[in-house]
């Protein structure tokens, strides 16, 4: 690590902990040649995730757009940013611990009806009109009809 006063690349750490989100190492560090204290931050390097999306583009995944998504389902709905913010790091979670590097667009979109469909079944239906678009009513009522379903079964 770089001396951000003398340049010099010999260094020493002091003392290492997490930071509050637990997402990062702070160290206290102290050059060994010119004796002055300075603050570095690690943290795990992650590879992107590329989704490909229904006309073959890709793209990075982007977690704000997703966020965004759920946030247009549950427009004047009882659910909190927080719960959408947990529903999004589900996802993400989901999407990296498979492994895969390039994931489909339809799959996220399916992920986000399961994780809405457990917060709010209205948004549920929204999202999945958008995403499924139903192109008659007849479409929009099969899928009321199974969400209707699978409450009574439970």
């Amino acid at each position: 690590m770089k001396c951000p006063y003398c340049s010099a690349t010999e260094s020493k750490v002091i003392d290492s902990r997490p930071t509050e989100d637990g997402e990062k190492i702070r160290r206290r560090r102290e050059c060994l040649v010119c004796a002055r204290r300075f603050t570095t931050y690690e943290i795990v390097e992650t590879v992107p995730i590329i989704v490909v999306k229904k006309d073959g583009s890709r793209q990075e995944f982007d977690r704000q757009k997703l966020l965004g998504g759920l946030l247009r389902a549950c427009e004047k709905r009882p659910v909190s940013y927080q719960m959408l913010e947990t529903a999004v790091d589900n996802i993400e979670q989901s999407l990296r611990s498979s492994f895969e590097q390039e994931v489909t667009s339809v799959h996220i979109g399916e992920l986000a009806m399961r994780e809405l469909k457990k917060v709010d079944e209205v948004a549920y239906v929204r999202f999945a009109s958008v995403y499924r678009e139903f192109r008659d009513i007849d479409s929009f009522m099969n899928e009321l009809r199974q969400l209707m379903e699978q409450r009574q079964e439970h």
